[in-house]
């Protein structure tokens, strides 16, 4: 039998799954109150928390136990600091904060979707993220956090993507432009055009504007399954957005997207993906399922099965990889053509 996830054998294992949300609640409480933002400095008793925090010391104390508890929080001689992880990834003033997004995003709006997972697959979904996200304030909220979180995969993908003699990018469900500005950053030749819902368009020009790309990032508003794409583009970059939509749906962004690239133009595919034995990976297959939610026609699929749709279209030079290590892969290929191929 191939390689997989480990069966569990014991009633404890079981329980600490049923029991994952407290933690991640514990987690959330505790950047909602800035409490590792007030440890980052110097580490401090629980009296200086509770007056900082403003939180009596019975409830704090239960919650920091929590913290402790979980590797977030360190204590030593009646000084709570924070964990080397917290200090790095959930200080505000840290260069790699990652609070926001788990405090905003993940709190306020994923995990509300997954207490609705039941009713998603007995056939009766709720709101999508892609319905959230019409509202102007849900849409400044899901993007700006998500803007955390799609920075680093656009950093790895500069990396490791070769676009040397290209010069047109068309960045599908873009967002805040995270890709498109890492990208435009990393090859000066580059121009990009984003399209999105008008809602996310708004915040996208602010981060494109703060980064000084207004006169090389230009945008698209509407659904992409509706407006019409600009064509001869030399790359298609489509993150996160395939398993955010139903079968059909799917299909057609690839045609889309074929339909869109000049002769020798490369398709980049990033998002959450199985193994092709569809056994894993733990994360990326949770992500998955948080769609169920949302939608009755969501469905889940692995890099083998994008790439032989992609083969389907004539694409060559078809490849993948993990690029958020257990949570995401890269599918790239190359169309029919001759201006080169994909190169990692």
């Amino acid at each position: 039998m191939a390689d997989g996830p480990v069966p569990l054998t014991d009633v404890r294992e079981l329980s600490r799954l049923a029991y994952g949300f407290m933690a991640s609640k514990a987690l959330f409480a505790a950047l909602d109150l800035e409490l590792f933002g007030h440890l980052a400095a110097t580490p401090a008793e629980l009296g200086e928390l509770v007056e900082k925090t403003g939180v009596p010391a019975n409830r704090l104390a239960t919650l920091v136990a929590a913290l402790i508890a979980l590797g977030l929080v360190t204590e030593a001689n009646g000084r709570l600091a924070n964990s080397p992880a917290a200090q790095r990834y959930l200080v505000r003033s840290a260069p790699e904060f990652f609070g926001d997004y788990y405090r905003l995003q993940i709190d306020k709006q994923v995990y509300p979707r997954f207490l609705h997972l039941s009713d998603g697959l007995a056939g009766r979904p709720v709101e999508s993220v892609y319905q959230l996200i019409q509202d102007p304030v849900e849409a400044e909220i899901f993007s700006s956090s998500q803007h955390q979180a799609s920075m680093g995969p656009a950093v790895v993908v500069s990396r490791l993507v070769d676009f040397g003699g290209r010069r047109k990018l068309l960045d599908v469900a873009g967002g805040t432009g995270a890709f498109s500005i890492r990208l435009c950053r990393q090859n000066p030749d580059l121009l990009a055009t984003i399209i999105d819902f008008p809602s996310v368009i708004e915040v996208a020009r602010r981060f494109v504007d703060e980064a000084g790309l207004a006169e090389r990032i230009e945008f698209v508003a509407g659904n992409a399954l509706q407006v019409s794409w600009p064509d001869e583009q030399d790359v298609v970059l489509m993150s996160y957005l395939l398993s955010a939509v139903g079968g059909d749906e799917l299909e057609r962004l690839l045609d889309l997207a074929t339909a869109a690239l000049a002769p020798g133009g490369m398709v980049l595919i990033h998002d959450f993906m199985l193994d092709a034995h569809r056994r894993g990976p733990r994360e990326s297959a949770l992500w998955l399922v948080s769609n169920l939610a949302g939608r009755s026609d969501t469905i889940s699929f692995s890099d083998d099965e994008i790439g032989d749709r992609l083969r389907a279209r004539g694409f060559v030079n078809v490849s993948s990889m993990p690029l958020i290590p257990s949570i995401t892969k890269l599918v790239m290929a190359t169309g029919a053509g001759t201006q080169g191929h994909a190169a990692l």
